[in-house]
């Protein structure tokens, strides 16, 4: 049987079974390797005064991981720049914000390279290789320039934007062509994939196939949509475990009566977040009613600290909540809990399914897992409602249990607020239910064989839900 070599911009080693902090996607590739045998590469996350492509390996829970560090440039013209300041922005939509600098393309490269040198000596014939994400677009090349021959596969966790919008990237048309070194590129919509397909029709001249491939010279590659899910049981037993119960109970004793609504989302512009808190406004100004029957808790953790754009979202964001509250707040009342920290994610469980609301509302999200682990928390007699962007990925799935708004509309949600708090139970259950088994049936196991069946040739007729 083939080894999986799995490759990607941060080894995230896998943690005791009782952690409780490991994300679905750490989970998912860890039982693949555990599975078939292999190893887990990519960057320490630490910093070297000169790269040596020295490879430090590590064994836990049956897993390989075997990491390098990286020099202080690389880190900034690598991942700071062209990955979160070139490529996130412009992958979310955020053209305005996408800085086009030479040096981060150079950089990108350069350590794209650096990674192909160190691992391609660790790569047997036999192996199936899997690269995850934006961090590693030309990896793939990289290592058919230095003769691997093995199959590989590529999975975008985050959307490709349309075909018009990517043309705005000085290197579009060389960056797609080097993933024409790829067998298997996977994304989590049919829409990120016809945007993908779209480009490389147009802009590249690749001929279209049947079953999703296309063709660019003497290169075929398969396209397919491979929604991840979340671990639903193991999260599920989190949501009922002991500090998940402790998490939900000193929740509703602080709400005192009151509903709460909540949000769990990475301090990022693509979140949605300052168009959130004016949706919510926009509900307390409309529905003064409401004002101390129900209260906002946002959990955005920091992230990306030294990319300038982070750094404005978060003093925005400190000041809109300031705003909102200091206007509309009472001596026994705050509208708005705002935290920036994390929690590990049985407590996160306590906390969704003391919720009526949660609140999933990024501006464009590739997936979007929280709005999986709110569904996936709840009472099944008791269940709240999600208010989910339909610009998120997991709308595609959870549509017909959701209550689906557009975000940059304050109306809308101020709309879908009201309408969750006043809503039966039975359609609340009937909403859930609808959405629960999904989150059930494609989790992240079913994504993580959906896509290595096709890659490893073993594939089996598992169509993503529509």
């Amino acid at each position: 049987m083939s080894r999986l070599i799995i490759i990607s911009n941060r080894v995230s080693a896998p943690k005791d079974s009782n952690s409780g902090a490991q994300g679905g996607l750490a989970v998912a590739l860890a039982a693949a390797l555990r599975e078939n045998g292999g190893i887990w590469f990519g960057w320490s996350g630490d910093v070297t005064e000169e790269f040596t492509g020295d490879i430090n390996f590590q064994r836990r829970a049956g897993v390989t991981a075997a990491t390098i560090d990286l020099e202080q440039q690389d880190v900034e013209e690598y991942y700071n720049g062209y990955a979160n300041r070139t490529l996130w922005p412009l992958f979310h939509y955020r053209i305005d914000l996408a800085e086009y600098e030479r040096g981060f393309a150079g950089g990108y490269v350069r350590v794209n390279d650096r990674f192909a040198d160190t691992v391609r000596p660790l790569i047997e014939p036999e192996d199936v290789v899997w690269i995850q994400d934006y961090h590693m677009f030309p990896l793939g090349q990289a290592l058919r320039d230095r003769g691997c021959r093995n199959r590989i596969g590529f999975f975008l966790h985050i959307p490709w934007p349309p075909r018009r919008l990517l043309g705005t990237l000085p290197e579009a048309a060389d960056l797609v062509r080097t993933m024409f070194a790829y067998d298997v590129v996977g994304f989590h919509t049919e829409e990120w994939l016809e945007s993908f397909r779209d480009f490389a029709v147009k802009d590249l001249g690749a001929e279209l196939g049947e079953d999703n491939t296309l063709k660019l010279g003497d290169r075929t590659l398969k396209a397919i949509a491979a929604p991840i899910g979340i671990d639903c049981k193991e999260f599920v037993e989190g949501a009922n475990s002991p500090a998940a119960r402790l998490a939900f109970r000193q929740m509703r004793d602080s709400a005192v009566g009151r509903d709460m609504i909540v949000g769990v989302d990475r301090l990022d512009y693509s979140k949605g977040l300052e168009e959130r808190f004016r949706g919510y406004e926009r509900f307390l100004e409309r529905h003064p009613e409401e004002r101390k029957e129900v209260f906002l808790l946002q959990i955005a953790p920091p992230s990306r600290a030294g990319v300038e754009s982070y750094q404005k979202i978060r003093t925005t964001l400190e000041g809109l909540a300031g705003y909102i509250n200091g206007r509309y707040a009472d001596v026994d009342w705050v509208p708005i809990r705002y935290v920036n920290q994390g929690y590990p994610r049985d407590q996160l469980a306590g906390i969704y399914r003391a919720a009526r609301i949660g609140l999933v509302t990024p501006l464009r999200d590739g997936m979007n897992l929280v709005a999986k682990e709110y569904v996936a928390a709840q009472d099944p007699e008791n269940p709240g409602v999600l208010i989910l962007s339909n610009f998120a990925g997991a709308a595609a799935q959870l549509r017909e249990g959701a209550v689906l708004i557009n975000p940059y509309s304050a109306e809308e949600m101020s709309d879908a607020i009201i309408q969750a708090l006043r809503m039966e139970r039975q359609e609340r259950i009937d909403r859930w239910r609808v959405m629960m088994d999904n989150v059930e049936k494609e989790d992240v196991i079913w994504w993580r064989k959906r896509f290595t069946s096709v890659l490893m040739g073993t594939e089996q007729e598992t169509e993503p839900a529509e």
